[in-house]
């Protein structure tokens, strides 16, 4: 039986959707459309139509949607059912932002550990974790069953600093650093360069005129 693969773009757009549905249920609103969480989103009615297809049938035609057992429905789908034990390993300007975010646990992501190369950030403590040494990473990881990494170290250390989180048995590794990063086809690997998006920008803001 062949698997329908589920476009990116659409699981994007199914999180910018739970944290809609997620606003108007604060609300006390027990129904909604597809045209009011496009308008809310900024997409097309038949774009969320289409994206939710793809899991089955929600709503009542002529009614909509439960607020509630939409927003429950892909929260299941993004996997946010359960809490996800996250580790952090870099604590410089960027990993301490990433660390003290509370976004993160808001949407069940649980940092459980944080490390860092440097002796005068080891032993400290952020969001009441302990800072630890790298040389810890693959006990600790283990021990907490940590599914997911962040990676926020300098470039030329990104690549160690992965093979140690897949040897401690992450699974999907959410990576900062501006390099490309090899690793097997069963880790989930994410890459997020926050130069290259700014690049993208001033490409679009300049236009052709700058080439």
């Amino acid at each position: 039986m062949k698997t329908l693969k589920i476009p990116e773009a659409t699981i994007i757009r199914l999180s910018v959707y739970s944290r809609h549905l997620t606003d108007v249920d604060r609300k006390g609103i027990i129904t909604t459309s597809s045209g009011e969480i496009a308008d809310g989103v900024g997409v097309s009615p038949a774009q969320v139509r289409k994206d939710l297809a793809y899991f089955g049938e929600f709503g009542t035609r002529g009614v909509g949607y439960n607020v509630k057992d939409l927003r429950q429905h892909i929260m299941r789908i993004l996997g946010l059912g359960v809490d996800w034990s996250v580790t952090l390993v870099g604590v410089g300007n960027l990993g301490l932002a990433l660390s003290t975010y509370k976004g993160f646990r808001d949407r069940g992501f649980v940092i459980t550990s944080i490390f860092d190369a440097d002796p005068k950030k080891i032993g400290t403590k952020i969001e009441n974790i302990e800072v630890l040494p790298i040389e810890q990473l693959e006990t600790v990881v283990k021990q907490n069953s940590t599914q997911i990494g962040i990676v926020a170290v300098p470039a030329s250390v990104a690549q160690e600093t992965v093979d140690k989180l897949i040897k401690a048995g992450v699974s999907a590794i959410l990576n900062f650093a501006p390099v490309v990063l090899n690793v097997p086809p069963e880790i989930e690997l994410r890459n997020v360069d926050l130069a290259v998006n700014l690049e993208v920008l001033t490409f679009n803001v300049c236009g052709q005129r700058c080439y």
